[in-house]
């Protein structure tokens, strides 16, 4: 884990949202509390490059543009290409096919784009691997982890995995490669049809090593998401100190 990140700026608020005049409306109640927004396929398909220039002109927080690039090569190094030209610092490149989409990455960081490789989709369950045509009796944690590894070898700034494999992670690939868990699930917070399998709270993702974490509708669906924010803040500061 990198110390020298604030509290604040380890929290990425999930924008998920339909439309850019509600992203609007969260970037400017969350501009001052969470380091980073996150822009994913909905939100992106619906009002492209556009709602991008909205998160920068209302707020300072970075960009992390999670589209799960997922291509042969040459496309996925042209996407990355045109993804720095908007000034996001971060985004998704599936870590399914290997290393010679995810070396793709190296062209990028002259640029200031970190290329992160997901690893496998926090929905899923070490039960269903077998139905997804993995070999039986197949480890998750090993399966993330040899992921992680070629992402590392590949040049990847770091990797997306679930709370449960962090630190297995961290142990194998060293500290200084970033690891960014979704699947954020405080205690106190009430969400509705979850499809997330492997989830863990604020405070357990970061004392397992994450650098950052992606929170949506814990903080989305609450009464006050900026009170919503501050308190996850807060159990990231606790977890820090301890």
């Amino acid at each position: 884990m990198n110390l020298s990140i604030s509290a604040k700026n380890r929290l990425i608020f999930a924008l998920d949202v339909p439309n850019r005049k509600e992203a609007e409306s969260y970037v400017r109640a969350l501009g001052d509390t969470v380091g980073c927004f996150k822009v994913g396929l909905e939100l992106f398909i619906k009002e492209g490059p556009d709602v991008l220039k909205t998160v920068k002109q209302n707020s300072s927080a970075s960009i992390f543009l999670d589209l799960k690039l997922h291509d042969i090569p040459a496309t996925v190094r042209s996407a990355l290409r045109s993804a720095a030209t908007h000034g996001v610092r971060f985004i998704t490149v599936h870590g399914s096919d290997g290393a010679s989409i995810l070396q793709t990455a190296n062209e990028v960081k002259d640029l200031g784009l970190e290329v992160l490789a997901v690893t496998v989709l926090t929905n899923v369950s070490e039960s269903e691997l077998g139905g997804l045509g993995y070999k039986e009796n197949l480890s998750l944690r090993q399966l993330v982890l040899d992921r992680a590894n070629v992402a590392k070898e590949s040049g990847c700034a770091g990797v997306v995995c679930s709370g449960e494999e962090v630190a297995l992670i961290k142990r194998t690939c060293s500290n200084h490669f970033k690891v960014v868990v979704p699947g954020i699930r405080p205690l106190w917070a009430d969400v509705k049809k979850d499809d997330q399998s492997r989830i863990v709270t604020p405070k357990d993702a970061i004392s397992n090593g994450a650098d950052l974490i992606v929170v949506g509708r814990p903080i989305r669906d609450a009464k006050d998401p900026n009170i919503a924010a501050l308190k996850i803040v807060e159990e990231i500061e606790s977890a820090l100190s301890a």
